[in-house]
């Protein structure tokens, strides 16, 4: 320890004599670190809030009045979005008083959602015109995808993007148009589609009108067929589908079929004729209600159950009955033996009118072949005069997108002063 404070006495001494040195050294130019604050001087400007000009006074006056007349414009708004329906709006919505929000809250709530779902609405309120009076017009519409029920479409690097037909799809068209309004509804666009159904109905024999993707409309993202837009009793409306959400709107107006994918033995798409058919000869008022009978059942071979059983009971029928000459009485009268052979039972009035129809197919097919030179030549017309009433330069385009009329094609004149043989 005493070896430690003789090591520190050198150093204690030492201090006081730095300070006494370094206050007598002469004032450095180097400035310092140590220094006080200025006192806080104020220069006597007002605040800008006492200071407005007139015109800043103004707009802010301006803006506050907006903003009020805004304020009360949009409940006014609120308070007319609430009024009670009226005949012409409820049918432009689709509604009827029974199923129409019948609260203010519930109407004003239908009418603002109304305004932000335009977008996700089928382009046109009326899908399809107005039927033409009978005897032109079918008892029933009959809507059919394309996706993988009339077609399905594959691709490879080979040969990319390739579309096949389905077993029995002419057959079906053809045939199925007798009794039907034939509608092909479907979620592609114009530009994929339209090249199909030119194949499928080149003619435009069967086919009365094709919807496209404008003609659907979207809920929470999905895209779904209203029929509430078809202008068309919807008892009378059957849609032949192979996706549900398409049709979730109208489950009770809707047939689910296994969707094809490409087997080429598939008779999915023919095994539904009978059914169809049978809809097309009895006539019924509403056919919603026999469609639910067959949810969720396999409907060809449930409907052939169905047939099988009225063949049997038409015969059972038929055999009690007296046949005529055959059946005794007025036949030992003239002498006939009642053991005659009886006579050939008789169709019913599904198989009459199923032959009555597949007559008249046969019939139909059969004029296509012996004209079909004359049905070629009319369409190679129709299109030259679409490509003749077409625009020839991008200002006539424009002109007819405007509301112009097509201008009429002149012919070249001859140059060279000599007349053409």
């Amino acid at each position: 320890m005493l070896a430690a404070l003789a090591r520190n006495a050198p150093r204690r001494a030492l201090r006081p004599l730095v300070s006494r040195g370094l206050a007598d050294l002469p004032p450095s130019n180097v400035p310092s670190l140590d220094f006080a604050p200025e006192p806080e001087q104020t220069t006597g400007a007002k605040s800008s809030k006492d200071s407005l000009s007139s015109v800043e006074k103004r707009r802010r006056t301006l803006g506050r009045i907006s903003l009020a007349v805004l304020a009360l414009g949009f409940g006014i708004n609120v308070i007319y979005l609430g009024r009670d329906w009226d005949e012409l709006e409820l049918k432009a919505k689709k509604l009827t008083l029974e199923n129409a929000p019948a609260t203010r809250w519930g109407r004003t709530k239908e009418r603002f959602t109304d305004i932000f779902d335009y977008f996700n609405k089928p382009a046109w309120p009326e899908l399809l015109p107005p039927q033409p009076p009978p005897p032109h017009s079918k008892p029933y519409t009959l809507l059919i995808s394309i996706d993988d029920l009339l077609v399905t479409s594959t691709w490879d690097r080979q040969h990319g993007w390739r579309t096949a037909k389905r077993p029995g799809v002419d057959y079906f068209l053809a045939y199925i148009s007798q009794f039907y309004e034939v509608v092909v509804f479907t979620t592609q666009n114009y530009y994929t589609a339209g090249p199909i159904l030119e194949k499928l109905d080149r003619y435009n024999f069967y086919i009365n009108h094709r919807l496209f993707r404008e003609a659907t409309r979207s809920i929470n993202g999905k895209i779904v067929k209203d029929l509430s837009y078809l202008n068309r009793p919807l008892n009378t409306v059957i849609s032949l589908d192979t996706n549900p959400e398409h049709v979730s709107t109208h489950p009770e107006n809707a047939i689910v079929i296994p969707p094809w994918k490409g087997d080429p033995n598939d008779k999915g798409l023919i095994a539904m004729i009978p059914f169809l058919e049978s809809i097309g000869i009895y006539k019924p008022q509403d056919v919603r209600p026999i469609i639910s009978a067959y949810k969720g059942k396999d409907i060809p071979l449930e409907y052939a159950k169905k047939e099988a059983e009225a063949k049997a009971l038409h015969v059972e029928k038929w055999s009690k009955e007296p046949q005529g000459l055959a059946g005794g009485g007025f036949t030992s009268f003239l002498g006939l033996s009642p053991n005659a052979p009886r006579s050939k039972i008789p169709p019913t009035y599904l198989e009459q009118k199923r032959r009555e129809a597949q007559q008249q197919y046969a019939e139909e097919q059969k004029y296509i072949q012996d004209n079909k030179a004359y049905l070629e030549g009319l369409l190679k017309k129709e299109q030259e005069m679409m490509v003749s009433q077409g625009p020839g330069t991008l200002w006539e385009a424009i002109g007819q997108i405007a509301g112009e009329p097509p201008k009429p094609k002149t012919e070249p004149e001859n140059k060279t002063g000599g007349t053409s043989s």
